[in-house]
């Protein structure tokens, strides 16, 4: 007979003891230098632990051998996979055997292959490998996720894979909580299109999803209260045309999108607004008497309405006049129009430029523009805005920051998305935005540090002996009168040639972001230049927020810059201090660790 007949044998032997009860046979089928994967030895083979492993040897006891394949190893032989099935449940093993001194093969190890906790059919086995098989891409792509050094801890970020557009929509507080929504895409209705993911939160840091039920060619769009105090969406409907849906719930988990849509008005030839505008970007509102949405685009227009269903009218241009330095020809889309103050505020984008404002009033159905100012200076990555008010009648608002990488580096991080910090808008006495960000991001600190008043000598610069690792605040405080620029480096690699700088500039009064050496040959390199104006007298507060691939940027709380950067080096995370032209004394400096809010 050949070693493999014999160790069919052995087992056979073993498994017909098992059935049968006859617990001394299958005790001395073991070998005394048994062992198994969990630990156990032939000592604690008794009836207890054999009815835990494998199933009481009293009772109806299946052992499936179908798939079982014999190898060898040297002296060792493997029996596998078998298959045992009791009431208690079900457990694949390995057995490798060796022959002992006396002839005779006997099992030396058992490893557990697999097992389930409770008794299964044939179709509950095979729907129980498909939630094992489901859960398992699902842990893979988080940990692929948790691994990524450029996916940001603490700014919101999409959860799963490419998102473009990524822009925040239908932001509302409604019922104690913050509710974002965002566009994403997926082949879920047979095709591809957009939808809204839609998350929640009470602290504007950690966010819950809900379930997805805006679906379906949802474009860019904004969130309001209507005439009944329900919520209601104005959106842009892929294919047909600005539109609006209802929540049908508190949750704003349930929408109903209007049979009436879409909301785009009827003109006809000889109408004075017969193809005239576009049908793009709305946003919608109710005044208490009328409802209206701007329609974005190119030549941007203002549609009214009497009821929800229409029928809707256009009145004319947004615009009832140009401004001198932005063109008319700039288009508005994602536009929001909201009160600061005394003024009216027009939030927006145009595709070249990114992000920006108009300050003016709203007036007999137009907007007369008084101020214009952007948001992103050297490009468009600070882009499609949305804002709400809260129960303490702040402004915040969230941007899209755009990740300019090319498409390759961003397939290998197996998402791409990224939501700007929440930030505070409020009117300031010279008529423009100051910009903070908001205070619950204070929240998520720990391990503070901080270093007494010091002073950078002039064109010096002073390394900050901290830990600050990619994920962290910084509030530094300069008094530099006589300085022509000063500022602090971060993201400083140890041979100093990956650093990414934050500065101010007096001769321009610019504040600066560079980023030509944040990180590898092929990232994204500009130097970003948002205007603000100091007196020689007064110092400049800096609030300089480092989310991995993400730097933030508040100056005295009147102006913001947000970019991404990459850095590659393992040692990028040191801190610089520095001052050109004179010397500058640095009267506060404080870090703090932040945690992360985002799950993964």
């Amino acid at each position: 007979m050949d070693w493999k007949s014999e160790v069919e044998r052995a087992m056979s032997a073993h498994f017909d003891a098992r059935r049968s009860g006859d617990i001394e046979t299958v005790i001395s089928s073991y070998s005394d230098d048994w062992t198994d994967s969990k630990g156990f030895t032939k000592d604690s083979l008794r009836d207890g632990h054999l009815a835990f492993t494998i199933g009481a040897t009293t009772e109806n006891v299946q052992i499936n051998l179908d798939e079982v394949r014999i190898t060898h190893d040297g002296d060792f032989k493997n029996y596998s996979p078998v298959t045992i099935h009791t009431s208690k449940g079900t457990i694949s093993y390995a057995y490798t055997l060796k022959k002992e001194s006396d002839d005779v093969w006997r099992i030396i190890y058992t490893k557990t292959l697999n097992w389930e906790p409770f008794p299964m059919t044939k179709a509950m086995k095979a729907r129980k490998d498909k939630i094992d098989a489901t859960a398992m891409l699902v842990r893979e792509h988080r940990e692929t996720l948790l691994k990524d050094k450029f996916r940001p801890n603490y700014h919101f970020i999409v959860a799963e894979g490419y998102a473009a557009p990524f822009d925040p929509n239908g932001a509302i507080f409604w019922k104690g909580k913050y509710h974002l929504f965002y566009i994403f895409q997926d082949n879920r209705t047979g095709e591809k299109s957009d939808h809204w993911g839609h998350v929640s939160s009470i602290d504007l840091m950690h966010w819950r999803h809900h379930p997805t039920t805006l679906i379906e060619g949802m474009y860019s769009g904004n969130c309001f209260i209507n005439e009944n105090g329900t919520p209601t969406m104005c959106y842009h409907q892929v294919n047909s045309g600005n539109a609006l849906a209802i929540a049908l719930d508190d949750n704003l988990d349930e929408w109903e999108k209007l049979s009436t849509n879409p909301i785009t008005p009827n003109t006809v030839e000889g109408d004075k607004h017969h193809n005239k505008y576009r049908s793009w970007d709305p946003f919608g509102w109710f005044d208490g008497e009328y409802y209206y949405s701007i329609f974005g685009g190119e030549h941007p227009a203002v549609a009214k309405s009497k009821n929800l269903e229409g029928p809707w009218k256009y009145t004319g241009d947004l615009f009832a006049h140009g401004l001198e330095g932005v063109s008319l020809n700039e288009d508005v889309s994602c536009a929001e129009l909201f009160r600061l103050g005394n003024r009216d505020i027009l939030l927006c984008i145009s595709h070249r430029l990114g992000c920006r404002y108009y300050v003016g009033e709203w007036k007999d159905d137009q907007f007369y523009p008084e101020y214009h100012s952007k948001m992103s200076w050297i490009d468009n990555m600070f882009f499609a805005p949305e804002s709400l008010t809260d129960s303490s009648n702040r402004r915040i608002m969230w941007a899209w920051i755009l990740d300019y990488r090319d498409f390759s580096d961003r397939a290998k991080d197996q998402w791409s998305g990224t939501l700007s910090l929440p930030r505070v808008l409020t009117l300031n006495q010279t008529g423009s935005l100051d910009i903070d960000v908001a205070a619950e991001v204070e929240k998520l600190r720990y391990q503070p540090f901080s270093k007494p008043p010091f002073v950078v000598q002039a064109d010096d610069e002073v390394r900050i002996d901290g830990t600050f690792g990619n994920s962290f605040e910084l509030i530094i405080e300069f008094d530099g009168p006589d300085a022509e620029e000063f500022g602090v480096k971060v993201c400083v690699s140890e041979d100093e040639v990956e650093q990414t700088i934050v500065s101010y500039d007096r001769n321009t009064a610019l504040l600066k972001v560079d980023t030509t050496n944040s990180g590898p040959e092929k990232s994204p390199k500009a130097i970003e230049s948002a205007p603000l104006s100091l007196s020689k007298r007064e110092k400049l507060t800096l609030r300089v927020f480092v989310d991995k691939s993400v730097i933030e940027v508040f100056a005295d709380s009147k102006q913001a810059i947000s970019r991404r950067i990459f850095p590659d080096k393992a040692d990028s995370t040191g801190v610089n201090v520095f001052a050109k032209g004179s010397d500058v004394k640095v009267t506060t400096f404080k870090s703090w660790q932040i945690a992360p809010s985002n799950p993964y």
